[in-house]
């Protein structure tokens, strides 16, 4: 267990473990904490999100695997949300909350001054759900955007409402890792986010996997990753209708356009090695900051 870390796993918690969590996050000393699966009665959970929203160095909750599973722990995830100002990461993975219970969460995640990475995974979601996500995608304000969005298994969500993501992810997104593994989504919609990761200036890794994709829209993603130079370093398309053939054509030229990164890399630093030494007039170094150094520095350490 990594220092500053509560980690548990398909346990049943008592309420003397529950507060001892809870003074943790009180304290400051708990970075990720994790209660992936866990029993425990609804007033400890009520006096866990107290804990959450009072936490000034929380950086990672997950609650996967059904425990926020009523619409009154939606509710009190809700307000320790409203609270807290530290989190980076929050994942929600196989719980019921369905259209209205993200509805219930989605001004506190649209408000979060810090929330960049959210799993919404097997959640029961459907058109309704998407539209509120689509509203947590571009940054605004203070709020910087999502970077990483996991929608896996959301099987309720028709073709109207992908297309409706796929439109949000290409005007404004921040998205660099987007999971939708596991979704009926089919050529047609393979197609239509084909263009959106044409046009993002972000998006590193998509995840396909067992997605209903055949050769049509594999060869519609080839032609992408072969003309269309993107940012996209990782395609994965396992468990689809999908020739080993073409699968391993778009897996080249992604590793292609990775090592050609790589390349202009070394060349950039080597340039700049060799002008530093190079004689002239003395430099004046002025070092800038924004209000985002924080939050950046705290995910690269996660």
């Amino acid at each position: 267990m990594l220092p500053g870390s509560i980690q548990m796993s398909g346990e049943t918690l008592s309420g003397a473990e529950v507060k001892g969590v809870c003074e943790g996050l009180a304290e400051g000393t708990v970075r990720l904490l994790s209660l992936r699966g866990c029993l425990l009665s609804d007033r400890d959970f009520a006096r866990l999100c107290q804990g959450v929203s009072q936490s000034p160095s929380l950086v990672q909750l997950n609650l996967n695997l059904g425990v926020v599973s009523s619409a009154s722990r939606v509710q009190h995830l809700a307000q320790s949300l409203l609270a807290n100002r530290s989190l980076h990461s929050l994942f929600l993975h196989g719980n019921p909350l369905t259209d209205t219970g993200l509805s219930l969460l989605n001004n506190a995640l649209a408000v979060h001054p810090s929330l960049v990475s959210l799993d919404l995974g097997d959640c029961m979601l459907g058109d309704e759900g998407i539209s509120l996500i689509c509203g947590l995608l571009p940054p605004d304000g203070a709020k910087p955007g999502l970077r990483e969005l996991t929608l896996s298994a959301n099987t309720a969500v028709s073709c109207s409402g992908w297309a409706r993501l796929a439109i949000a992810l290409a005007h404004s997104s921040q998205i660099r890792t987007l999971n939708l593994d596991y979704n009926p989504l089919g050529d047609h919609i393979a197609s239509m986010l084909a263009v959106c990761v044409a046009s993002s200036r972000t998006l590193e890794v998509l995840d396909l996997e067992g997605t209903g994709l055949t050769n049509q829209s594999a060869q519609i993603l080839l032609d992408m990753v072969q003309n269309y130079p993107t940012p996209l370093k990782s395609l994965i398309l396992a468990e689809n209708n999908i020739s080993m053939d073409l699968q391993q054509k778009i897996a080249d030229f992604l590793s292609e356009g990775e090592e050609e990164e790589e390349s202009e890399g070394l060349r950039l630093e080597q340039s700049m090695r060799e002008k530093a030494t190079k004689p002239g007039p003395a430099l004046h170094r002025v070092l800038l900051t924004s209000s985002l150094g924080d939050s950046l520095l705290a995910e690269t350490e996660m």
